[in-house]
């Protein structure tokens, strides 16, 4: 079975979809579609813009959700049999597979990113990679840190991502350093995505995701929260506005497409970050970047 999966924000670099725009008539008309709804020309941006203005959090979800469902629409070919998103890349994939419009994913996409600005000002807050530890230790010295500490990414075996308060994050550091991970370092994001944190930009997008018309997928989604197939439009608002404070289990949603059947995995969309992550969970799956 074909699977399609569509990468999440970081995934973005100056020029992206530059090609798209000049050698299709459709894509053409979807970036400027997109710059009407968006209120300014992100085309520009994405295209000539520097990485400094790429990383705007107005612009880098809605630039890389473009870049994958632009690319997704124009791919020759394109029948999934399942398809899954990383983080922001659930909602390319929800697109992609019919579930909701381009219209109304661009706007949720633009709502949440403005949503998760405002919820990172409140309380300085961040993300950490940590490497080489099984999950378990992470949670555990995660729940045994006072303060807010989660893991918000299970990108692949012994790849976690943690997410919370700044100390709580720099302090569980130091723990799985000692506990003898590889690595424990802070990222250059803006806040604490997947965790408690995200609370205010939850409240805000679900009313945005309620008020928003979902149909039921041409087929399963694949979804972070449950990682487990999803078929139907209401549990698919349910889980998408569940998934601003819960983690990214893509560790656990690639294991479970292949043992639903999937034999390839096609990323479509900017980088081949998500090729990579699924090569370490199964090395006998066939990966393709679209």
């Amino acid at each position: 079975m074909k699977a399609y999966v569509f990468p999440g924000q970081g995934a973005q670099f100056t020029g992206m979809g530059k090609d798209l725009y000049e050698h299709s008539a459709v894509a053409r008309e979807l970036f400027e579609k997109a710059n009407e709804i968006l209120g300014f020309r992100i085309t520009d941006i994405m295209f000539e813009g520097t990485a400094e203005q790429l990383k705007e959090t107005k612009v880098t979800q809605p630039a890389v959700f473009l870049h994958s469902v632009i690319l997704a629409k124009t791919l020759e070919d394109f029948q999934p049999e399942m398809v899954a998103g990383h983080s922001l890349g659930e909602f390319s994939a929800l697109v992609a597979s019919g579930a909701l419009s381009f219209e109304d994913g661009l706007k949720l996409v633009s709502q949440r990113a403005l949503a998760m600005q405002k919820a990172c000002e409140i309380t300085p807050s961040t993300m950490a990679a940590v490497l080489n530890l099984d999950d378990k230790v992470v949670e555990d010295i995660c729940a045994s840190i006072n303060g807010v500490v989660v893991a918000a990414n299970y990108n692949c075996p012994g790849q976690l991502v943690i997410s919370g308060e700044f100390k709580a994050v720099e302090e569980a550091c130091e723990k799985m350093k000692e506990a003898g991970a590889k690595r424990a370092l802070l990222l250059p994001v803006g806040g604490a995505f997947h965790s408690p944190m995200m609370e205010p930009a939850r409240e805000e997008l679900a009313a945005a995701i309620e008020a928003t018309q979902f149909n039921d997928p041409i087929c399963p989604v694949y979804q972070n929260v449950p990682a487990s197939a999803v078929s139907d439009a209401a549990t698919i608002k349910q889980n998408l506005i569940t998934q601003l404070t819960a983690p990214v289990k893509w560790t656990q949603s690639v294991q479970q497409m292949i043992a639903d059947g999937a034999t390839s995995f096609t990323e479509v969309g900017p980088g081949k970050v998500l090729v990579g992550l699924v090569n370490k969970i199964d090395k006998e799956v066939t990966t393709i970047s679209a």
